[in-house]
C-alpha cells in the first residue's frame, strides 16, 4: 500500500501499548493464497452497520467455493443472509463490510475489509480495500461437518436473560464487529475479529461483559476501531447445535488492568455494557466437534 494501512485510533492504540508496527502485510489487494483459502470454506463471519451506525455480525453458509475471488480487489460470496436474519437489509450495495476467513480445523485465518459492490440474487461482490493474515493464536481447533437446520425466528433479548449469561460464561470463543466511525477511506471502514481463551474468559456480570485482551499482531484493529466509536458487536456460537447470540453495546477500554482480576497474560481489558442482543436457535446448518486433548493456546 502506498500510504499507512492504519487509521488515526490504530495508530493511537500502538502508541500507548509502544509499539510501532509496519502493516507490511497489510495489502490493497488479496493475495493467491488468501484467494484460494477463501475458496476452501464453509461459513463466512461477516460484520457490517445498520441504519444507526452500529456494528452487526452474523455468518454466511455454504459449500466449499460459494466463496470466491474473481480477481485480487474482490471476493464474491454465494449466498445471502436467510429473510429472517437481522442483518440481512443491512449487506446492500455501498455498505462498509468486514469478512473473516477462519478454519478452526487448521487455525488459519485471514480478514478482508472493503466495500459491497453489488448484491443481487447471484449474492455479494465486495471490492477489497484491506486484506491480511493473522496469527493462530487463541483459535481453539474444531472440526465442522454439515447438519441439517431448521432456523427458528430471531428472539430478541433485552439486556442479558440467564441463558444469555450461562452461554457467554462458558464460551471460548466469539467474534466482534466494530467500526471506525466517522474515518473513510482505505484504512477505515468495518472489521470482524476473532476472540478466544478458555472456556470462561468472558467475564459475565449481569449486562456487563469484561473481556481479556491478549498479545497479537500488534495492528490493534478492534482496539483502534473501538477507541473512535466505542460501539461493537459480538457473535457467540453454539458449536454443538447450530444457534447464535448476537449481542450489542458500548466499549470501555481498561488500559492499565491487564493481567489483574485474574485475566493471567492479559495485557489490558476491555469492558461492554450491553444495550440489546438477540439469539436465534438452529441459524447454521453445521456442527464442530472438539479434538480432544487439542488446544488452541
Amino acid at each position: 500500500m502506498t500510504q499507512s494501512p492504519f487509521h488515526a485510533g490504530e495508530l493511537e492504540v500502538q502508541a500507548r501499548a509502544g509499539v510501532q508496527a509496519a502493516g507490511g502485510a497489510i495489502r490493497d489487494f488479496m493475495p493467491e493464497q488468501h484467494r484460494a483459502f477463501f475458496g476452501l470454506l464453509p461459513f463466512l463471519p461477516v460484520a457490517t452497520t445498520d441504519q444507526d451506525g452500529w456494528p452487526v455480525a452474523t455468518i454466511l453458509t455454504g459449500r466449499p467455493g460459494f466463496i470466491a475471488s474473481p480477481d485480487p480487489g474482490s471476493l464474491h460470496i454465494a449466498t445471502l443472509p436467510d429473510a429472517a436474519d437481522p442483518v440481512r437489509p443491512y449487506l446492500a450495495s455501498g455498505a462498509q463490510v468486514g469478512v473473516l476467513g477462519i478454519d478452526l480445523g487448521t487455525r488459519r485465518r485471514n480478514r478482508a475489509n472493503g466495500v459491497i459492490a453489488s448484491t443481487g440474487a447471484d449474492g455479494i461482490l465486495i471490492s477489497v480495500h484491506q486484506s491480511f493474515g493473522n496469527c493462530p493464536q487463541y483459535i481453539q481447533v474444531r472440526d465442522v461437518r454439515p447438519a441439517d437446520s431448521w432456523p427458528g425466528v430471531p428472539e430478541p433479548i433485552e439486556g442479558l436473560d440467564g441463558p444469555a449469561r450461562t452461554w457467554i460464561g462458558q464460551a471460548d470463543t466469539f467474534f466482534v464487529a466494530s467500526g471506525s466511525g466517522s474515518v473513510t477511506g482505505p484504512a477505515g471502514g468495518v472489521d470482524i475479529s476473532h476472540r478466544g481463551g478458555t472456556a470462561g474468559f468472558v467475564h459475565v456480570d449481569g449486562d456487563t461483559l469484561t473481556i481479556p485482551d491478549y498479545r497479537g499482531n500488534r495492528y490493534f484493529n478492534t482496539l483502534g476501531n473501538l477507541l473512535l466509536d466505542p460501539r461493537a458487536a459480538l457473535l457467540f456460537v453454539d458449536f454443538g447445535s447450530g444457534d447464535l447470540l448476537h449481542v450489542q453495546g458500548e466499549v470501555e477500554i481498561l488500559w492499565e488492568s491487564g493481567g489483574t482480576w485474574g485475566f493471567e497474560g492479559a495485557e489490558r481489558l476491555w469492558r461492554l455494557r450491553v444495550a440489546r442482543a438477540w439469539r436465534r436457535k438452529g441459524a447454521l446448518p453445521l456442527r464442530w466437534f472438539t479434538r480432544i486433548g487439542d488446544a488452541g493456546g
